[in-house]
């Protein structure tokens, strides 16, 4: 897919999220608008290699969303690939649906991984890395961890054993927005440095915008092609919390909060352009 057609999908996947969390009265539109671009790379721009039709096809690459309260963004990705009928997005956290406020891959048809608790993600991506590599398969893990939750000892514990082991078929990327339910992360509790923590555990580490269609699609196609016994990738990924809805953006408020039906029509309003 073109970048212009990228450009066009993140828009029109943005206002799927934003009916999503409106209709089901819940949900994190923040989290989920930060990343929706990234994502929407991943699995439209040629980098991730799947069968929505067959979710457990064996060759296949893994993504794995570990900060998981920004599931409607998956879903939004997921049913636009085809893994599920769109009609599905409109049930999101009610009873008896299969989408859930965070991942679970049960239920859920093009999900690798149940990431509810956050701080998992990475232990998971990292795992199936290895396992593919004994597999002697090819394919290839992406994980997109949050600023904030990369605050979980259990993240470093992951990042240790990835750079040991040198899986170099292990790409994170880690949606740098700054902010976290909180607040700043700065006034939380701050990991930065994050690039140089990951490169004191052996990883190679790149910072590009995460709202740029292009760099992501140059950075994750060469990450598609790195050694697969080499370093793993640490990809630092510029964001702002809330893109694309100007009443969202840098707002901590709208880290887990539905909009009304009046902010529901600003947002959507503003998204048509």
């Amino acid at each position: 897919m073109e970048i212009e057609s990228l450009k066009s999908l993140s828009c029109k996947l943005r206002k799927d999220i934003i009916r999503m969390i409106y209709l089901a009265g819940s949900g994190h539109p923040g989290g989920s608008l930060s990343v929706i671009d990234i994502m929407t790379v991943i699995f439209f721009g040629d980098i991730l290699r799947y069968r929505a039709d067959q979710p457990k096809w064996p060759q296949r690459d893994r993504f794995v969303l570990s900060k998981g309260h920004a599931a409607p963004a998956l879903y939004a990705v997921l049913s636009e690939a085809g893994f599920f009928p769109k009609e599905d997005l409109w049930t999101l956290r009610k009873l008896g649906s299969t989408l859930h406020g965070h991942p679970f891959n049960l239920d859920t048809p093009g999900v690798e991984a149940p990431t509810g608790s956050l701080g998992q993600g990475l232990s998971i991506a990292h795992g199936m890395a290895l396992g593919l590599k004994l597999l002697k398969q090819d394919s290839r893990v992406f994980a997109i961890l949050g600023d904030g939750e990369i605050e979980e000892g259990n993240i470093w514990e992951a990042a240790m054993s990835a750079g040991f082991y040198k899986s170099g078929n292990l790409t994170a990327i880690i949606d740098y927005n700054h902010l976290q339910i909180d607040g700043y992360i700065h006034s939380v509790k701050s990991p930065e440095p994050i690039p140089d923590k990951f490169k004191a555990f052996l990883w190679d580490v790149i910072e590009i915008d995460g709202h740029d269609h292009s760099m992501i699609l140059n950075t994750l196609k060469n990450a598609s092609q790195r050694a697969i016994d080499g370093p793993p990738l640490a990809v630092i990924a510029h964001t702002v919390k809330g893109k694309g809805v100007s009443f969202m953006e840098d707002c901590v408020d709208w880290h887990g909060v539905a909009p009304n039906k009046e902010q529901y029509e600003k947002a959507m309003d503003l998204l048509n352009g």
